[in-house]
């Protein structure tokens, strides 16, 4: 399977084209591939009790059941092949396995690390793809029959213990990978069943990447180096607010990179997204009521039993409900937390808060520290640009409104992110409690801000190394600042 990067179809094209190497499987092939399916838990059990869908075990199985049946169909032994065709077999077992045990069709789509959503809209429409590099793209793949798609979401809700019908038409979950997936079924799609399946990529993207890519820059990522950890004894607040795909996950899961290594992190979510690179991490994940309408446990119910477990850190994948306010009341006792919320400014990002279904009391809003806004920016060739576009610090109420104070905003015309800030509350208060001055701790971003960007001069990028870097930091910050320079 691999990606059509001609540029000059690209440039003819509204809609560039993502060409898919399928497999062209015979009539007779198309049987056997039809009776393996059929016989599949007859395979697995033949293969013993301590079968546990082993990749190899099962393509071992496949390519035994191939050496048996290609030696009794008299078509392909008049075409030279028969059980004694090795070369023949495993290539013919390996495509059958992806088929069986991976997701069919798009199985190759769902292993290319560079696609960030891949979405099925019904029979006789191309699948359409949303690279990372190239955009929104089509695909050369269709589906012929609904049935050929309802496979594909049998296959995903049979593998999570889940079922999507007549009753329940709409499946929403997770991959064993960890991409997100929401299927629907008639009626509530009318032109047929639809998948989306939003990937994530096996080597998340990490703060340098973000840098690099220009969403932040590494000023206001020292900046909020220093404030999330709080030098120890003021640890920040913050929620990051956006649309839809804007990329606040992401962002999310880099921030908390900076997260003391001595803390203890509790993540809450509807579906598990974040990837927090940090050792001591509890995944906390909500579950639906089951047929008979039991069992349901709701993000409120996980927000208050998280702070059962002794957390330093709490962070809700997607602040939306009731669950507000567990979460402003922790926050107002202590505890520290990131959360992300759907709005389009903060002022809007507020108002959710404190209205329904939130309702989350003014006097609560306090306990936050930053609202970081993030968008997703659209050029003119369809590819989207995800950027930081303003960061506030929430510093009070007055006469019933709460007060917000712009640090940093994002200029459209040069495309950077400006600091506007006259002070910082965050930081005056972690000067106060930490008995230094403000220049302090300026020093201290300085000197952050100077390690983040040797990183990106150097191309250190991933989780470990990043992870490994700022571990360091906190160990010992001037033997990383001299190693650097000596460097």
């Amino acid at each position: 399977m691999d990606l059509n990067n001609d540029n000059n179809d690209m440039d003819n094209n509204i809609v560039p084209k993502y060409e898919l190497i399928k497999p062209n499987f015979s009539n007779k092939e198309k049987e056997l591939l039809d009776e393996l399916r059929t016989n599949l838990v007859d395979l697995a059990i033949s293969s013993g009790d301590d079968f546990n869908f082993d990749e190899i075990a099962i393509i071992n199985d496949i390519k035994n059941f191939l050496k048996i049946k290609l030696s009794r169909i008299p078509e392909m032994s008049e075409e030279g092949i028969s059980r004694e065709d090795n070369s023949y077999i495993e290539e013919l077992a390996y495509k059958f396995f992806q088929y069986i045990v991976g997701y069919g069709e798009i199985d190759s789509l769902i292993k290319d690390d560079e696609l960030e959503e891949i979405m099925i809209i019904g029979i006789n429409k191309p699948v359409f793809v949303y690279h990372r590099k190239h955009g929104m793209m089509e695909t050369n793949l269709v589906f012929k029959s609904n049935e050929e798609i309802i496979s594909i979401i049998d296959s995903i809700a049979r593998q999570i213990n889940r079922r999507i019908d007549q009753e329940s038409p709409i499946l929403d979950a997770r991959l064993e990978d960890g991409s997100r997936v929401n299927a629907t079924i008639p009626p509530i799609s009318a032109d047929g069943p639809s998948v989306t399946i939003r990937k994530f990529k096996k080597d998340p993207l990490t703060i340098i990447d973000l840098i690099k890519a220009n969403t932040l820059n590494s000023e206001i990522a020292a900046f909020f180096w220093l404030c999330f950890d709080g030098l120890g004894v003021k640890p920040a607040n913050a929620i990051i607010s956006g649309g839809t795909s804007s990329g606040k996950t992401t962002t999310l899961n880099a921030l908390a990179n900076f997260i003391n290594p001595r803390e203890r992190i509790i993540t809450i979510e509807d579906t598990l997204e974040l990837q927090i690179p940090h050792k001591h991490t509890v995944r906390m994940e909500t579950r639906p009521a089951n047929i008979e309408n039991k069992g349901e446990l709701d993000m409120d119910d996980l927000v208050k039993n998280s702070l059962r477990q002794r957390p330093d850190r709490v962070i809700v994948g997607e602040v939306r409900g009731k669950e507000a306010i567990t979460l402003f009341t922790a926050l107002n006792t202590g505890h520290s937390g990131f959360g992300t919320l759907h709005a389009n400014n903060s002022r809007e990002t507020l108002t959710r808060l404190t209205n329904p279904p939130m309702n989350v009391p003014k006097i609560m809003i306090s306990a936050i520290d930053f609202i970081i806004m993030q968008n997703r920016i659209y050029r003119s060739d369809g590819v989207s640009l995800r950027r930081i576009s303003e960061v506030d610090e929430v510093v009070g109420m007055e006469e019933g409104t709460i007060q917000l104070n712009k640090l940093f905003k994002w200029n459209s015309e040069t495309d950077k992110i400006e600091n506007v800030a006259i002070s910082s509350n965050t930081l005056r208060e972690i000067a106060i409690i930490r008995g230094v001055q403000i220049a302090d701790l300026e020093e201290e971003i300085a000197k952050r801000e100077r390690v983040l960007n040797f990183l990106v001069e150097n191309n250190i990028r991933t989780i470990k190394d990043v992870s490994n870097v700022i571990e360091s930091y906190y160990i010992n910050p001037e033997g990383v600042l001299d190693t650097i320079k000596n460097i």
